[in-house]
């Protein structure tokens, strides 16, 4: 199962919102962690704690395929993410030459992060439809300019008033 190329992009959209502009009590916290804490909130508020942990344990598990370096993440009781690593884990020094490489068969940093947060985009666009969607990203986000977000795939969404 592909992930939507619109998805994909709002994904990508919101984690470099995060990274350039997120705040956070813990200026070590990655993209991908901010973005996920936002959502966990905003969504246990409307469907509950264990309406969230079982949306993101379904987005973790269809995610593990396109990005394997998901395996090690789980998704604890009360819905938060443990053992999300940092990008750097994916590096390695190669002792010879003291470069960096990212090694064989690992995603690349940040991209992990992006498909799981499109992967759990598309669960709430299935289960909560476009406009209940796009209003609780509007809440979560509201410095973030949606009005060109496209959650249905391959289709152009004009806006007329």
């Amino acid at each position: 199962m592909t992930i939507p190329p619109d998805m994909r992009d709002l994904a990508r959209g919101l984690l470099a919102y995060e990274a350039t502009t997120g705040e956070s009590a813990d200026p070590t916290e990655s993209a991908t962690l901010r973005v996920y804490e936002k959502l966990r909130y905003n969504l246990s508020v409307f469907a509950g704690v264990a309406g969230f942990q079982s949306l993101a344990t379904r987005a973790l598990v269809i995610a593990r395929p396109d990005a394997p370096s998901l395996g090690a993440v789980r998704i604890s009781e009360n819905g938060t993410l443990r053992g999300l690593r940092d990008p750097e884990s994916h590096i390695e020094k190669n002792p010879q030459s003291e470069t960096d490489k990212v090694r064989p068969g690992i995603d690349l940093p940040g991209e992990a992060g992006a498909i799981l947060i499109a992967r759990l985009l598309g669960l709430l666009h299935i289960f909560l439809g476009e406009a209940l969607t796009l209003s609780l990203l509007r809440v979560t986000w509201p410095g973030v300019d949606l009005t060109n977000a496209i959650l249905k795939t391959g289709e152009k969404r004009e806006h007329t008033r």
